[in-house]
C-alpha cells in the first residue's frame, strides 16, 4: 500500500486486506470503515476502539485529508452558506436551505465550472478540479450537523445544484451518493437526492442504463436551440433534441419523471413562441417544471421577467397537463441562491 494513500479511497474489503497483510485482526478493517463513514471520524486518534499502535501505523501509512469551514454566512430567511476550504486550500460552497418540513443540502461537485453558462456566477470561476467522493460526503455531513444544531432537525434532502457539473465528475459523485445512501453511511433514501445537470445526453443515458435510484433535473432555460445556445454553449454540442431523447430513455428505464429547471428572463425567453416551445418539449416526456426566480449576477443582459410572463408559462403548461411551480429563491442576500455561488 503506497505511503500517504487517502484512507477514504479504500473499500471495506481493501481495509480488511490491509489489516491482514499488516498482521492485524481482519475485523479491525471493519472498525476503521465504521469510523470513516458511519461515525464520520475526523482523525485516526478519534478511532478510540483501535489499539494505539495501530492508530500510529495508520497515521504513517495513510493520509486523512480534512476540510474546514472558512466562513458561514447567514441569510435573513435562515439559509446558511458554507465556504468550505479543502485540504489543498481551494474553496467550494455549499448551502443549507431550511423550510418548515425540510433541511436541504445544496452541494458542489467541482471546484469551479467549465461550461460557461452566461447567467451563472460559478461559470466565471475557472474549473480547478473535481471533488473527491469524501469531499462531497463531508459537505453533506456538515449540513446534517448544522441542521441539528441550528434548527433541531436532521438533513432530509440533497440537491447537486452547487458549483460544477455533476455529470463531468460522475464516478466520484456516484461514489459519494453510494456512501450517503448506504445503511453504514448516512442512510438517506436516494429518492431524496436530486442530481441537476445542464443536460449531457450520453451521461443521462448511462445513468439510466446503470439503474441509479436518485432523481434527475435538467437545467433547460429554453426549448429553442438558438436561444439556449446563446446562453449555454453546451447546447451547441448537445442540442435540445438530443437532451429530450436522453430523458425519454431515462423515463423508459426508470419510470421517474424528470424536472426541467427553467429561469424566465425579460426579452430573452418570455415570448409566446418560447412558451409554446417548452410546452412542446414537455409533451414528449413525463415531467414537471420549476420556474426559477432569476438571481442577478451583475450582467445587464439578464433581467427578471415580469410576473405576467411566469403566469403565462404556468397557464400554458397547466393546460398541457404539466405541473409547473414558481420557485422563490432563498439566500439571495448572501449570494447563496441558484446561480450565485462564486466564493463571495
Amino acid at each position: 500500500m503506497p505511503s500517504g494513500k487517502d484512507i477514504r479511497s479504500l473499500s471495506r474489503e481493501n481495509l480488511r486486506t490491509w489489516m491482514k497483510e499488516a498482521g492485524e485482526a481482519v475485523f479491525r478493517g471493519d472498525q476503521v470503515y465504521d469510523w470513516l463513514w458511519t461515525k464520520q471520524a475526523s482523525s485516526f486518534e478519534a478511532m478510540s476502539n483501535l489499539p494505539k499502535a495501530l492508530r500510529a501505523r495508520l497515521e504513517v501509512d495513510f493520509s486523512f485529508p480534512q476540510q474546514s469551514l472558512a466562513t458561514v454566512q447567514r441569510s435573513s430567511d435562515g439559509t446558511l452558506k458554507n465556504a468550505v476550504q479543502l485540504h489543498d486550500g481551494l474553496v467550494v460552497e455549499s448551502v443549507l436551505i431550511p423550510t418548515e418540513k425540510r433541511i436541504t443540502a445544496c452541494v458542489s461537485s467541482q471546484v469551479g465550472c467549465s461550461l460557461n453558462c452566461a447567467f451563472c456566477a460559478t461559470a466565471k470561476l475557472k474549473r480547478m478540479r473535481n471533488l473527491e467522493p469524501h469531499e462531497i460526503f463531508d459537505q453533506v455531513v456538515t449540513i446534517h450537523r448544522q441542521g441539528l444544531e441550528e434548527f433541531g432537525r436532521p438533513l432530509t434532502n440533497i440537491v447537486f445544484m452547487g458549483m460544477g457539473e455533476p455529470l463531468l465528475n460522475y464516478p466520484n459523485v456516484l461514489s459519494a451518493i453510494e456512501r450517503i445512501t448506504a445503511p453504514d453511511g448516512l442512510g438517506l433514501s436516494p429518492k431524496r437526492i436530486t442530481l441537476s445537470t445542464v443536460g449531457l445526453p450520453k451521461m443521462i443515458v448511462k445513468m439510466a442504463d446503470e439503474g441509479v435510484k436518485f432523481n434527475l433535473a435538467v437545467s433547460l432555460h429554453s426549448a429553442r436551440n438558438e436561444v439556449r445556445s446563446s446562453m449555454m454553449p453546451i447546447n451547441e454540442v448537445s442540442p435540445i433534441e438530443e437532451v429530450v431523447a436522453a430523458v425519454q430513455h431515462w423515463y423508459r428505464l426508470t419510470k421517474r419523471r424528470i424536472t426541467f429547471e427553467y429561469v424566465v428572463w425579460k426579452g430573452i425567453n418570455d415570448s409566446p413562441e418560447d412558451i409554446a416551445a417548452l410546452v412542446k418539449v414537455c409533451k414528449k416526456v413525463p415531467c414537471k417544471v420549476n420556474l426559477i426566480e432569476y438571481n442577478a449576477i451583475g450582467d445587464p443582459r439578464f433581467q427578471q421577467a415580469d410576473p405576467a410572463a411566469l403566469e403565462a408559462y404556468q397557464t400554458a403548461l397547466a393546460a398541457a397537463g404539466v405541473v409547473a411551480k414558481v420557485r422563490r429563491s432563498r439566500g439571495k442576500d448572501i449570494d447563496a441562491a441558484c446561480g450565485q455561488l462564486a466564493n463571495k
